[in-house]
């Protein structure tokens, strides 16, 4: 499909009907105070504490009589709420000091509490906030949690909550369309990729907003994490505190989460689109956009016949059954000198990080035909593709002083004249040949093209890959937790590290030669599938195994925690679709070099 336009029956272009929305920012700054008179003051209670919540520098009304009566309502709210983790009580202030309204929430027990529950209930506190269509809020940040905890760190957990929950995919509903999105909240804001609060879709009868090209919509991306609701202010206390923190110290690092954050809402925004608005041509253009906001950062985008000369056996084969070309997009960041280096320059000074995304913009399963039910959820099998762009452009955004390069296989997998079969046998970038037994099996093929030229082409010190890529890690591992599959246990160490701080979660299965055996052909050097229903993720990273020699290396298969599903837990900050999953733990692993 030249240009990747979306075509009609007869093979016509047509053009978007998205109305794009200027975007509006959500606002957070870390302050000593709140001012008197701010729409709500929040403030967190534990299950082990007496008392009302510490409401730091608030002060009080003038009125004494007034004060009592506030301080008793405060503690009868407390003992309602009792510390329960995640339940949420408003008093309304008359006297409009220290606010118009003190909020308490729940923590569970101080002992208990971690950054991943001041994330859930940060969430919560603000999605209420945008319930009562506040313009602006303040969270008091609670001396402490369990050991270990800083400032900076419940900090940056409450604005990686606020930011999160503040995500909604609307952009095609109706104006004046306020239904939620299916998730578990009541509260009914919301932006797409640049906000779509005016209602986003504009089909028949539904207004003149104008239709937008391709362009205009990867625009919109590109404005992801602009997402609309209440301005937060984030109440610190004494600077420096016991610790030695400084309020600049910890403005600092809810920068860094902010900017993380917006990270994830663009992972998400991507992610979210339909088959019908992103296909591998949407992709390559969103890269080129990404490249273009940043000198550091380069991009290259292979098409299909480059992809044919050159070798890329497993993108091609994937790809030629859709009128959607197959695309191999690049994106490099120069984060350690700021200007282009020599690949043999690059080598010397430990090579660069090579992120790789599976991206499959829509998978039927080709001529392997997937059943129908929830096959509307192949869209999301492009979420290892998104995540990488979405941690290349957040790192350029932080400036970070690492070399890193994105490489994100892109195609579509569709059955029809052209598509490759059962019983194929295709040569790979690395020049190993694979037996072709379901072509559903089609993501390890376009991942080993990566892998192998991400390693041969740029020398790097280490490879992590994202792919949405068996089922049966769901089967294992359910809803919450990736698997992860590495050949070098210093770098699967540093990941898990980066995943207990983020709760991003991940375990470890195993790969031995035995794994290995399983997906031998006798045809072939390899085939595509392993034995059976055995170990069938094991199975799929040992194909991956085989593309790269002897480089540091994580497999990270995130087909049961890309999106929501039906087991997965629930989490004020993750909306319906996509969850943007891997960005926030891949920032912390690159803040850590």
């Amino acid at each position: 499909m030249a240009g990747g336009q979306r075509l009609d029956g007869a093979g016509v272009p047509v053009k978007s009907k998205i109305a794009v929305p200027g975007p509006s920012v959500v606002k957070v700054r870390v302050s000593g105070s709140a001012k008197p008179g701010i729409e709500m003051l929040c403030g967190f209670a534990f299950s082990d504490d007496k008392g009302a919540p510490r409401f730091a520098s608030a002060g009080g009304s003038g009125d004494a009589a007034a004060d009592r009566d506030l301080a008793s309502a405060l503690r009868q709210t407390a003992r309602d709420v009792a510390g329960r983790q995640g339940r949420i009580a408003v008093v309304p202030v008359t006297s409009k000091r220290p606010a118009r309204r003190l909020l308490v929430a729940g923590l569970g027990s101080r002992k208990d509490a971690t950054y991943e529950v001041v994330r859930h209930v940060s969430g919560k506190i603000a999605r209420k906030a945008a319930e009562l269509k506040l313009g602006e809020f303040a969270v008091v940040v609670p001396p402490r949690l369990g050991a270990g905890s800083t400032q900076a760190g419940i900090a940056s957990a409450i604005a990686e909550g606020s930011k999160m929950a503040a995500y909604r995919f609307d952009r095609f509903k109706g104006a004046g369309d306020d239904s939620d999105n299916g998730d578990d909240s009541d509260v009914g804001f919301g932006y797409g990729a640049g906000g779509s609060s005016n209602g986003a879709y504009d089909g028949p009868n539904r207004g003149s907003a104008p239709p937008v090209t391709r362009s205009g919509l990867v625009s919109e991306v590109l404005s992801a994490g602009d997402a609309a609701g209440p301005d937060l202010v984030i109440v610190c206390g004494d600077s420096p505190n016991k610790k030695g923190e400084t309020l600049d110290g910890i403005s600092e690092a809810v920068r860094t989460s902010s900017v993380i954050s917006d990270g994830n809402l663009f992972v998400r925004s991507v992610a979210n689109l339909p088959p019908n608005e992103c296909t591998p041509q949407t992709l390559a253009d969103i890269a080129r956009g990404i490249a273009k906001r940043d000198s550091r950062l380069k991009c290259t985008v292979v098409s299909k016949g480059a992809l044919k000369r050159r070798g890329f056996g497993g993108i091609t084969a994937v790809g030629q059954g859709s009128r959607n070309e197959p695309k191999l997009i690049i994106l490099e960041y120069r984060g350690a000198s700021g200007r282009r280096r020599s690949r043999r320059a690059a080598a010397g000074a430990g090579g660069p990080i090579v992120l790789v995304g599976k991206a499959v913009t829509f998978d039927t399963g080709g001529i392997s035909l997937k059943p129908g039910a929830s096959m509307d959820e192949m869209k999301f099998d492009k979420c290892g593709g998104c995540t990488v762009l979405g941690i290349i452009r957040t790192a350029a955004k932080l400036r970070l002083k690492t070399d890193i390069v994105c490489i994100v296989p892109a195609v579509e997998n569709m059955p029809g004249g052209e598509s490759y079969r059962p019983g194929d046998i295709i040569r790979l970038y690395s020049g190993k040949t694979a037996e072709i037994l379901n072509t559903d099996a089609e993501g390890r093929l376009i991942l080993a093209d990566a892998l192998a030229y991400g390693e041969r082409h740029h020398k790097p010190r280490e490879i992590i890959d994202f792919a949405t890529l068996t089922g049966a890690c769901i089967v294992a591992l359910g809803n919450d937790v990736a698997g992860m599959v590495s050949n070098d246990p210093g770098l699967a160490d540093a990941i898990r590290q980066s995943a207990a701080r983020t709760s991003e979660s991940v375990w470890e299965l195993p790969l031995d030669q035995n794994y290995m055996d399983m997906i031998k052909s006798p045809v072939a050097d390899m085939k595509n599938m392993g034995i059976g229903r055995a170990a069938g993720t094991i199975a799929a990273a040992a194909f991956l195994r085989n593309a790269i020699e002897d480089t540091p290396w994580v497999h990270l298969d995130i087909a049961g925690v890309a999106w929501t599903q039906t087991a997965t837990k629930s989490r004020s900050y993750k909306s319906k679709g996509a969850t943007g999953f891997g960005l926030r733990l891949v920032m912390d692993h690159l803040l850590e070099q």
